[in-house]
């Protein structure tokens, strides 16, 4: 990732991004910067340290913030929004965390299951309930959060029983609540990433690559960030209740 600075529309909103000290996050952060938005982005104590990503997007948002928080303790979520408000009002939410559990069910634990669906379903619904009301009060909101591919359907995965179906919860949230904050002025839509293997790799270094998806390559941060975009822009107020597969058409929820 490079942190190039591009003509953007000065939005000059608050965007709350979390788990953006690497991976998707990270690139979102930085697309979000260059599009004018001023970007307060979580990370995970003890976890990847947030020093990259403050270094990528400080060019192109010099007040960008970085929160120590972990957000499978849902009370961490009220301070995190406090923290990131210091930019002010949040207008976005981009939850894009959430720990994943890969193996059968006959080996998974209560301790699985509570991770899993704390550290996914859980956190989304206590930033939600942190966001929101502020939103409703402005009249504007916009909120993306990240399934898994296929979730939307519960289409089943080997190996990620309890994975998946928290991230199914996670899209049923997500479309309730696209149905009763519209009147707000509120969008929430999910992201649906799939078959993007390296998550720092750039749509030109992906497409250099092969993978068994139906555009014969992986995809990249890039893709990601633009799905992201285009569901948080001012003007996709009719957008709402989306979950948009950001996978090249893969049909399997993995390769």
């Amino acid at each position: 990732m490079a942190a190039q600075i591009v003509d953007s529309p000065a939005t000059h909103r608050v965007a709350l991004v979390t788990g953006g000290a690497g991976g998707l996050a990270q690139g979102i952060c930085l697309a979000l910067a260059r599009a004018g938005y001023r970007i307060a982005f979580t990370f995970r104590p003890g976890g990847t340290a947030p020093q990259a990503s403050l270094e990528l997007v400080r060019p192109v948002d010099p007040g960008v913030i970085a929160i120590g928080a972990d957000l499978s303790d849902t009370a961490g979520a009220a301070p995190v929004i406090a923290e990131a408000e210091r930019r002010g009002p949040v207008d976005v939410l981009v939850h894009a965390v959430g720990p994943i559990v890969v193996k059968p069910f006959e080996r998974s634990g209560l301790d699985d299951y509570t991770r899993m669906i704390e550290g996914n379903l859980g956190s989304a619904v206590a930033l939600a309930l942190g966001v929101l009301p502020g939103m409703r009060a402005r009249g504007f909101g916009r909120l993306v959060l990240f399934g898994m591919n296929g979730s939307h359907d519960t289409q089943p995965a080997r190996l990620m029983s309890l994975y998946g179906a928290a991230k199914a919860a996670v899209v049923t949230f997500a479309r309730t609540l696209a149905l009763e904050e519209a009147k707000y002025g509120i969008t929430v839509n999910v992201i649906e990433p799939g078959d993007i293997r390296d998550k720092t790799a750039g749509r030109a270094t992906a497409r250099e690559r092969t993978a068994n998806n139906p555009t014969g390559h992986p995809g990249s941060w890039e893709d990601v960030a633009a799905a992201v975009r285009f569901a948080i822009a001012d003007d996709a107020f009719y957008l709402n209740g989306m979950v948009l597969t950001v996978n090249g058409g893969l049909v399997e929820s993995h390769e």
